[in-house]
């Protein structure tokens, strides 16, 4: 009887209780997710870089614009962008602006090239962050503050005025583009996994 007993319990213990079936097709949908999960960080990574890169070309084109609009709004005596601080303050930051994003463009497009990085990715991402956010407001602050100017201007209905509206707007846009550009830097710096 002793005997029987003994042998009953290590058979029931030395049979499997999952199906071996059963645990190998769980590991590889466990793979299968993981790797769809890293293809999707890497497909939005490259989405917000693409993006990011779109959005600065867009602002230094708009800044470039602005530059030569109101550089060259001479129409007269009186009627020089250099006789208004207002028009001398958008064209300073609209130079400014070019320069930033010029750099940004240059740098980022070397990277996207080469692969490598020019600036340790922790300090780029510093560099774009707050670069963006202080361009992205200096254009508005300058923008805004030659709209009033502008609108007692327009009762003239001249050259000028129209020269000076066209530069601030297109000032306005490039606002727009590092406004956005700022909002992915922010993001790409939130998931940095070093914060």
């Amino acid at each position: 009887m002793s005997a029987s007993d003994d042998t009953e319990p290590k058979n029931h213990a030395r049979s499997p209780t999952p199906p071996p079936m059963e645990e190998e097709s769980q590991t590889p949908k466990k793979a299968e997710d993981g790797a769809a999960g890293v293809m999707r960080q890497l497909k939005s990574n490259d989405l917000f870089k693409k993006g990011s890169l779109v959005l600065r070309g867009l602002a230094l084109l708009f800044s470039l614009i602005s530059v030569i609009i109101m550089a060259s709004n001479k129409h007269g005596d009186w009627k020089d962008f250099r006789r208004f601080e207002e028009y001398n303050y958008v064209l300073a930051i609209a130079i400014l602006s070019s320069l930033y994003t010029g750099a940004q463009v240059l740098r980022q497009i070397q990277e996207h090239a080469t692969g490598k990085y020019m600036i340790l990715r922790r300090t780029a991402s510093w560099i774009d962050f707050s670069g963006d956010q202080i361009m992205a407001y200096l254009l508005v602050s300058s923008a805004s503050s030659a709209v009033p100017l502008t609108d007692r201007l327009r009762e003239a209905k001249d050259l000028f005025s129209d020269s000076s509206s066209a530069s601030i707007s297109m000032s306005f846009l490039a606002f727009f583009c590092l406004a956005g550009s700022a909002m992915i830097s922010g993001y790409k710096l939130s998931t940095q996994p070093y914060l």
